[in-house]
C-alpha cells in the first residue's frame, strides 16, 4: 500500500524558511480569465499542490478548475488508494472531477501488435494518459488540462534525453504548452523545483500518495532521479536549474530553426524525379531531392538542419552519423553513388543533385550485411542495437512474492540477435513453448519486417521477443525502447 505523507520540511531547506499557502511559483501568462482548466490529479505531491495552487488562486486569476484522474490498472491497491485520495480531494476542494480507468498492461500489448514495435509501460502509460485528456478536452467541457511536471522533471528529462545523443530539439525537454485541436495541455509548474511544491504542501498541512514505482531503480528515469542527478548535482549544485534553462535555450533555437527552415528548404528541396528536357515527375509523398549546389554555399549546421529536415519529410529521422554520411555523399559523392540508411532511407547522388527516397529495407545486400549483428552483454545492462532500432535495459529484478528467486544472476550474459529458425519462445499464459515463427505468422509480420526481428537470449532461452508478453523470468527486469541512436520519447 502507497503511504498519504505529510512533509514538514524538505531536505535542505533552513528551519526559518517558511512557505505559506498560496505562495506556490506558477506561470500564471498561461492562464486567461474564463478558463476552464482541469489537473490531471495523480496523487502526487506535485500535482496536488497545482491543484491547490490554482484552486486557491481560482477567482483572482477567473479560472474554472477541475480535477481529473486516470487509474492506469496498476499496482492494484496502492492505485485504488491513489484514486481514492484524489476523488476526496477534489470533493473537499468543491471541483469537479473526472475519472476513467484503463488497463495500460494490455494497451501496450496490443500497440505492440498493431505496430511491430515495443513499448514499455511508461510509454504506453504516458501515451494513454493524453489520449484520455484528449478526449475530454473533445467534450467541450475543458478549454485545457494541466500537468504538474516541475523543474525537476525538467531537468531529468533533459539529461535523459542528453545521455541518448539527443539532438537540440529533444534538449528543449518538456515543452511548456502543447497544443491539439481538441485543446491546451498546459505545465504552469515547470519553473517550481520539487522543494518548492514539498514545502508549499508543508504550510498547507497537506498529504499527498507517494508511488511505490518510483523508487524501483529499473526505470531509467528513477535511477537519474536517484543516483545521476545527486552525483551531479555535487560537482554543481546549481546543475537541475541548468539543465532547465538548457531545455529553454534549446526551445528558442528549435523555433528559430523553424521559421529558417520555412524560409530556405523550399529553395534547396525539390519534389519528385527531374526528367529529361526539364521539369520534374512526381514522387509522391516518397521522394524528393536537393539541390547540392545551393546547399554547399550554406553553413554546416543549416545544411544539417535541411538534411534531417528533408529525411523528416519521408518519415525518416537520421541520427547523426547517418546525416554526416548524407552530407558527404551530397558534397563529396560521385554521379552514381548510393547509400542506404536504417529503416529504408535511402540517398544517390546524381550529376545535379541529391535524391532521397523511401521504401522497404533493401533484401538484395549480402547475407553478412543483411543480418543485424549480436550485441553480448552482462546483466545489469543497456544494449543500444541502432540496427533493431532499438535499447534494451536488462536490469536485476527485486524479489518479491511474485518473483521469488533469483533465476539469473547479476553477470550474466544476454544476447540481443536477430531470430533464427528453430528457436523457441514461452508465451505468457501459454501451455507450452511455441516457435518464434508462428508468432511472427500469427502478428502477420511478413516480408524485410520478418527478416529483421529481435529476441533477447540467456543461454539458449528467449528472454525477451519484440512485440510478445512472454512468460517472466525470475530476477530480471527487461524494458525496451527505441534505440538512443534515433529521437527518442522521455516519459514525461
Amino acid at each position: 500500500m502507497s503511504r498519504n505523507k505529510t512533509q514538514t520540511r524538505p531536505a535542505g531547506m533552513l528551519a526559518n524558511e517558511t512557505i505559506t499557502a498560496g505562495s506556490l511559483p506558477l506561470d500564471a501568462q498561461m492562464l486567461k480569465p474564463g478558463m476552464r482548466i482541469a489537473v490531471g490529479l495523480s496523487g502526487g505531491a506535485d500535482s496536488v499542490a497545482l491543484l491547490r495552487a490554482l484552486a486557491a488562486r481560482s477567482a483572482e486569476l477567473g479560472l474554472v478548475v477541475h480535477a481529473a484522474h486516470l487509474h492506469h490498472g496498476l499496482r492494484g491497491e496502492e492505485a485504488d488508494g491513489d484514486l481514492a485520495f484524489a476523488r476526496n480531494l477534489a470533493a473537499t476542494l468543491g471541483l469537479t472531477f473526472h475519472q476513467a480507468r484503463v488497463d495500460v498492461a494490455r494497451e501496450a500489448q496490443a500497440d505492440a501488435v498493431s505496430s511491430k514495435a515495443a513499448e514499455t509501460l511508461e510509454e504506453a502509460a504516458r501515451r494513454v494518459r493524453y489520449a484520455w485528456f484528449r478526449q475530454l478536452l473533445a467534450t467541450g467541457e475543458l478549454d485545457a488540462v494541466a500537468t504538474a511536471h516541475s523543474l525537476d522533471d525538467q531537468a531529468e528529462t533533459v539529461l535523459a534525453k542528453f545521455l541518448r545523443g539527443a539532438w537540440t530539439e529533444g534538449l528543449a525537454g518538456i515543452a511548456p504548452k502543447l497544443e491539439f485541436p481538441e485543446g491546451m495541455i498546459l505545465r504552469p509548474l515547470l519553473s517550481t523545483t520539487r522543494a518548492e511544491v514539498e514545502a508549499y504542501l508543508a504550510g498547507l498541512g497537506q498529504s499527498w500518495r507517494e508511488d511505490s514505482s518510483n523508487r524501483h531503480l529499473t526505470f531509467t528515469r528513477n535511477r537519474i532521479r536517484h543516483e545521476l542527478l545527486p552525483l551531479l548535482t555535487g560537482w554543481n549544485p546549481r546543475l537541475r536549474e541548468h539543465l532547465a534553462q538548457m531545455a529553454v535555450l534549446a526551445a528558442d533555437e528549435e523555433a528559430w530553426w523553424d521559421g529558417e527552415l520555412a524560409r530556405v528548404a523550399p529553395q534547396i528541396l525539390l519534389p519528385g524525379r527531374a526528367v529529361r528536357g526539364g521539369g520534374r515527375a512526381s514522387g509522391g509523398d516518397a521522394a524528393l531531392a536537393i539541390d547540392f549546389t545551393r546547399l554547399a554555399s550554406l553553413a554546416p549546421a543549416l545544411q544539417r538542419r535541411l538534411l534531417r529536415h528533408a529525411a523528416g519529410k519521408l518519415g525518416s529521422a537520421p541520427d547523426f552519423e547517418a546525416t554526416e554520411a548524407l552530407r558527404d555523399l551530397a558534397l563529396t559523392g560521385r554521379a552514381g553513388q548510393k547509400l542506404e540508411l536504417a529503416k529504408g532511407l535511402r540517398a544517390e547522388r546524381t550529376p545535379r543533385e541529391l535524391r532521397l527516397e523511401v521504401g522497404p529495407v533493401s533484401l538484395s545486400r549480402s547475407a553478412t550485411e543483411a543480418a543485424p549483428g549480436e550485441y553480448k552483454s552482462c546483466i545489469p545492462c543497456k544494449i543500444n542495437a541502432p540496427e533493431f532500432g532499438l535499447e534494451i535495459a536488462v536490469d536485476i529484478a527485486p524479489a518479491s512474492e511474485h518473483n521469488p528467486g533469483q533465476g539469473i544472476a547479476a553477470g550474466a550474459t544476454v544476447t540481443l540477435r536477430n531470430w533464427k529458425p528453430g528457436d523457441r519462445v514461452r508465451l505468457r499464459y501459454s501451455s507450452g513453448p511455441r516457435k518464434v515463427k508462428e508468432v511472427l505468422e500469427r502478428l502477420k509480420v511478413t516480408g524485410s519486417s520478418r527478416s529483421l526481428w529481435p529476441v533477447l537470449e540467456h543461454d539458449g532461452r528467449i528472454l525477451w521477443m519484440q512485440g510478445v508478453e512472454l512468460e517472466s523470468v525470475p530476477g530480471v527486469a527487461i524494458t525496451a525502447g527505441p534505440s538512443s541512436d534515433s529521437p527518442m520519447q522521455v516519459s514525461d
